[in-house]
């Protein structure tokens, strides 16, 4: 195995000189950090990362933490995150909880005792105290969604008004009768999106209890496919249903499928996120666009600054990204009626 030893030989240099430049310290010329990488990476040096952890060096690792890797908005954000902390020499790492607080806290452990040198984390609804405390030792920001026993860094998207502008779309083209199937209010996206259909709902005009909601796991694929059945069964059931989650959407939409549902015919539909597929399923899909990119360059850029400055440096900060009504065929008013009479 190369060590410090033999590229210090190889440069005529002291084995402290290499050690210094492999680490990036200031006292070390940028000319002699280059000839020491360069001469490392042909000797095919590997730095033992394990005693530089044991001095109590950071590692070059930084933490993603979400709830379901099958969700693809979380895989895009890793996949986005991943491109820009490799541009600056560190590494993502990816750590599912499955929205179980105490896998969460198992996790953050982990993560801990490996000292990485920073957490992106989607909380779950009720993060244990114990996870309050690690995260408060390293450098952290929440992604999605935000409690507030974790800071006040946090990037996300603004949820009541997605989904007040997904439920006005529908409510604009004259639907009386609409379905929300959405996660749970304790998690606080959940809530905001029950709050922005709602409040839309409110705002046509339409009375309390205008609307009916199926709440459940967001990641819940089953769920979808359960609460639209329920929706559709019976003479109440709704003419137009908008989405809360992007795998609430994928279940039901396999649910309209099998059932032989004519979207937008019998049932007009606003789905979440905008997966490849949506704009090829039926008639294309009416759906909540995010900005997935974007908040994914956002978290790596503010993440990358904190790691390179001075600890209490990190004051309170929240990027709150829009989303967009993306305008397909699932949507039409109800019994083909104009939706400007419709709504009047």
């Amino acid at each position: 195995m190369v060590t410090t030893r033999d590229i210090a030989e190889r440069l005529g240099v002291s084995v402290s000189t290499v050690g210094r430049a492999l680490s990036d310290d200031p006292r070390i010329s940028e000319e002699t950090k280059f000839r020491v990488r360069q001469t490392a990476s042909e000797m095919g040096y590997v730095g033992n990362r394990a005693a530089r952890m044991m001095r109590g060096a950071s590692s070059n690792v930084v933490a993603l933490v979400i709830p379901d890797i099958r969700n693809s908005f979380y895989s895009t954000i890793a996949h986005e995150l991943s491109k820009n902390m490799a541009a600056e020499g560190f590494q993502l790492m990816l750590s599912e909880t499955d929205d179980d607080r105490m896998v969460e806290l198992r996790h953050l452990r982990e993560l801990s005792a490996n000292r990485v040198a920073g957490v992106i984390i989607v909380p779950s609804a009720r993060p244990h105290s114990e996870s309050v405390k690690l995260l408060k030792a390293v450098p952290h920001l929440q992604l999605l969604r935000r409690h507030p026993s974790l800071g006040s860094q946090w990037f996300g998207v603004d949820d009541h008004e997605a989904l007040h502008r997904g439920t006005a779309h529908l409510v604009s083209q004259g639907h009386t009768h609409i379905a929300y199937v959405g996660g749970p209010t304790e998690l606080p996206t959940g809530a905001e999106r029950l709050r922005g259909f709602r409040s839309a709902l409110g705002e046509g005009g339409l009375p309390d209890g205008a609307g009916r909601t199926e709440l459940g796991p967001p990641a819940s694929m089953d769920h979808g496919r359960q609460a639209v059945r329920r929706l559709l069964t019976g003479s109440d059931a709704p003419t137009a249903l908008v989405l809360g989650s992007i795998q609430l959407t994928l279940g039901v939409l396999e649910e309209l499928s099998e059932q032989g549902v004519k979207v937008p015919g019998e049932l007009s539909v606003v789905g979440f996120g905008d997966e490849p597929g949506f704009s090829w399923w039926g008639p294309g899909l009416t759906t909540i666009g995010l900005p997935i990119q974007e908040m994914a360059t956002g978290c790596a850029l503010w993440l990358l600054r904190r790691l390179k400055t001075e600890p209490g440096n990190d004051g309170p900060y929240t990027s709150v990204s829009p989303g967009s009504l993306v305008l397909r065929g699932s949507t039409a008013p109800p019994d083909g009626r104009d939706p400007v009479a419709g709504s009047a």
